[in-house]
């Protein structure tokens, strides 16, 4: 079976397992959501459209991840007038995995509820964990790199990233690592990425 669900002001075709990105929904990993402005359900030719929704239908899913989408700029300049504005956007989004598509006012099934507690309680002891293996001895001043403000540098530190050999050595991977779970583009991280490489050899 398929539902067709609204969230976000955008329109998704799902099914049950589906891994879908969807803008920011409250809620934690592990934790079941639910949507309930399904637009149409069905199975192969026998499909129920709502006006605008399906009366009594639902559909629940699991939060997987809370992050953010790659950064967008705008960037709008006026002629002959010296000016510039530049605004960058970094939209939230929560992935999710759809667990039930529910019609004629069906409930959410309690094992799912005792799922995401479960997987609520893992995430928690697993937050404490950093990103990285922080490295012996003094760290360095990353407030060096051009980019990187004492905040920064110290949301990175508590990550594990603490000297300019280690930013230098971040592979692609790590950069995408830190990109989905800090406030900082890959763009900005690979800029850094090329500072440090240079700071390194002094």
């Amino acid at each position: 079976m398929f539902a067709v669900i609204k969230t976000g002001g955008k329109q998704y075709r799902v099914a049950a397992n589906d891994l879908l990105k969807i803008e920011k929904v409250e809620g934690q990993v592990g934790d079941i959501v639910e949507i309930g402005t399904v637009l149409a359900h069905g199975e192969g030719d026998n499909v129920v459209f709502g006006a605008p929704f399906v009366e009594g239908a639902l559909v629940t899913a699991e939060v997987v991840l809370q992050g953010k989408n790659r950064t967008v700029i705008a960037f709008k300049k006026r002629r002959r007038q010296n000016s510039r504005r530049k605004i960058g956007h970094r939209q939230l989004l929560t992935t999710v995995r759809i667990s039930e598509i529910l019609i004629g006012g069906a409930k959410p099934s309690k094992k799912a509820a005792a799922k995401a507690e479960a997987k609520a309680e893992a995430k928690t002891e697993a937050k404490a964990a950093p990103l990285f293996k922080a490295p012996k001895g003094e760290p360095d001043d990353l407030t060096v790199i051009k980019g990187i403000g004492p905040v920064a540098a110290e949301q990175l530190k508590e990550q594990g990233i603490a000297t300019f050999a280690q930013v230098a050595k971040l592979s692609d991977a790590d950069v995408a690592k830190i990109d989905e779970h800090m406030p900082f583009s890959a763009d900005q991280i690979k800029d850094w990425r090329e500072q440090a490489k240079e700071l390194a050899k002094k």
